[in-house]
């Protein structure tokens, strides 16, 4: 045996507990059930694991303490279920990642979901840890090369950053997400897959990922039928595996999609822990469970890696001022803005240019680079304030320089917002510049 296997069989008779706390149900109904015998060992957060009459086992998780009793909300539907059926206590959200597990398919409970073996490590961790200590943290690190000519330039992404991909359905997020996990330069990639639908993981896996994409990842998934607990558990136990990382030492590009639906599974628990809506229908602690979870990636503390991550957000009708859009991005270091109009013309990655923006500017360029993004956006923007006019004819030569100039460089430009896997960002930039010849006077060398 290995010495990994051998590590790996030491933490799970480790795990083992000799002695359990049982109690029993003493009511129940379709949402979180009461439990008799465990209010003075059980605390919140801690799992439980139920079981009926035939010997079917159902998880929970104990949501409210009182004199009453646990409440527990079960990870299934509780039906079978009866009086008196006995609950067992397991105790605290933990996990135990290893560096095997990087090119696994993983759910949030540690456990493999590809059909092979998988050894836990030999450290358990729990799911929910204050983020690095804010005067401990290092800065933002150098730019990243990503192969997408966008982010090597317009919105460049650097060592540690937390961006937001804001964007609809069906607009490509997941393909770009994709591009990242291949061509974003790290050394482990974590993606979370929170509720997605359960036909699209082998596809994203295998088609979208792809054989180079999954040698390097750790893929946790929750499919959309899966109870809200283990749907939030999803985004937890992703960030806890990229963290494992990052304390050894590694660059770690953690995805996450999408954040919403993390918001979603954490409404319907803190609902049926009795929890009151108020903010469009989501309770007050859905703010600090999103900007905790925000906090926990990003650069490490000396002798640590870092976080690199990209949190996706579902936008219905692009409404950037929706509860979960709004909170998110007060707290990244940029965000992306991804357009259903843009796809519809053809063009990928749908990216809006002029309603995204990289914190990490101008740190992360040089001066003459600077000059080449600012005079980008400001074409952009000028042929998007005209582009009705231009598109009905009603626009005519000269009668603005700065909208001609746009009109000379826009079929370049954004033939050019569409380029992926150039060399480097030195090379990126020479083919902006070169989109931009034709309106600028002096050409930036």
């Amino acid at each position: 045996m290995t010495v990994i296997g051998f590590e790996a069989l030491l933490a799970e008779i480790a795990s083992i507990k000799v002695v359990r706390r049982v109690g029993h149900v003493v009511d129940l109904g379709r949402g979180a059930l009461r439990v008799d015998g465990l209010t003075r060992v059980a605390a919140l957060g801690d799992r439980v694991e139920i079981e009926s009459a035939d010997g079917h086992r159902i998880g929970g998780e104990v949501l409210r303490l009182g004199q009453d009793g646990v409440s527990v909300l079960p990870d299934e539907s509780p039906e079978g279920l009866s009086i008196g059926d006995k609950v067992t206590l397991i105790g605290k959200s933990e996990i135990a990642p290893d560096a095997s597990w990087i090119g696994r398919i993983v759910d949030p409970f540690g456990r493999p979901l590809d059909g092979r073996p998988l050894f836990p490590g030999p450290k358990l961790r729990p799911l929910r840890v204050a983020a690095p200590a804010a005067a401990a943290r290092r800065r933002l690190g150098e730019r990243l090369e990503t192969g997408v000519a966008v982010f090597n330039t317009l919105l460049p992404i650097v060592r540690g950053q937390r961006v937001g991909l804001f964007a609809g359905s069906g607009v490509g997020k997941s393909s770009l997400l994709a591009k990242f996990a291949r061509g974003v330069d790290a050394d482990v990639v974590v993606i979370a897959l929170i509720g997605e639908r359960g036909r699209e993981l082998r596809e994203f896996v295998e088609r979208v990922l792809g054989p180079d994409g999954m040698a390097r990842s750790v893929v946790v998934t929750a499919t959309s039928d899966q109870s809200p607990l283990t749907r939030r558990r999803c985004a937890w136990a992703a960030m806890t595996v990229a963290e494992h990382f990052r304390d050894a030492g590694a660059h770690v590009l953690f995805l996450a999609d999408s954040i919403t639906r993390f918001a979603e599974a954490h409404r319907e628990i803190a609902l049926a822990g009795g929890e009151d809506a108020s903010l469009r229908g989501f309770p007050p602690s859905t703010s600090h469970m999103i900007m905790s979870l925000a906090e926990r990636a990003g650069p490490g503390p000396q002798g640590a890696g870092d976080i690199t991550a990209v949190f996706t957000v579902l936008v219905a009708g692009s409404d950037m001022e929706e509860p979960i859009a709004d909170i998110l991005r007060g707290v990244l270091d940029g965000h992306v803005v991804m357009e259903r109009s843009i796809a519809e013309r053809g063009r990928y990655p749908a990216i809006d240019i002029l309603k995204s923006v990289s914190r990490s500017l101008p740190e992360a360029a040089t001066p003459e680079e600077n000059a080449l993004i600012g005079e980008a956006r400001r074409l952009l923007g000028a042929y998007d304030r005209a582009e009705m006019m231009i598109q009905a004819g009603l626009y005519a030569t000269g009668s603005d320089p700065l909208v001609d100039a746009a009109i000379r460089v826009w079929p370049a430009l954004d033939a050019f917002l569409a380029e992926e896997e150039l060399e480097d960002s030195a090379a990126s930039f020479r083919r902006l510049e070169a989109c931009l010849l034709p309106a600028i006077r002096q050409p930036i060398r």
